[in-house]
């Protein structure tokens, strides 16, 4: 049996960020899982890249400027009815209850454990079917 082979959408105005979250989730984050990553570092690109390539998950930064990974969240949620799922990195627990409004599929925080950075993405994607 062979890897399913899934592509991340990573979102976040700072580079760094952006590294931070493909380190956490690494190339394989549970067995039977390969990753291949996509990145974005503003909206319209973001927007881009979700039309351009089929996206199993968007990983967004909650805390970018000026286009916030919650709301990029609900925007393609709202545009969209094949919309991929999301997870969003907030740098406070007490925002789940927005990222819960924004129809967002998964919460990490700020800094990022890699374990349970692998563990939530890994239980996303089986969750969802491949992207077609």
């Amino acid at each position: 049996m062979s890897d399913r082979l899934c592509t991340v959408l990573l979102y976040s105005d700072d580079p760094l960020v952006r590294d931070r979250m493909r380190l956490a989730v690494g190339t394989r984050p549970a067995p039977g899982l390969e990753i291949e990553f996509v990145e974005a570092a503003d909206y319209a690109e973001c927007v881009r890249l979700v039309d351009d390539y089929e996206i199993d998950l968007l990983l967004l930064d909650g805390e970018a400027s000026p286009g916030g990974g919650i709301g990029i969240a609900r925007q393609i949620k709202d545009d969209r009815d094949d919309a991929p799922p999301t997870c969003v990195v907030i740098a406070r627990a007490a925002d789940r209850w927005l990222a819960a409004y924004a129809q967002v599929d998964a919460t990490l925080l700020h800094p990022l454990d890699p374990v349970t950075t692998g563990t939530t993405v890994a239980e996303v994607l089986r969750r969802t079917p491949a992207a077609a």
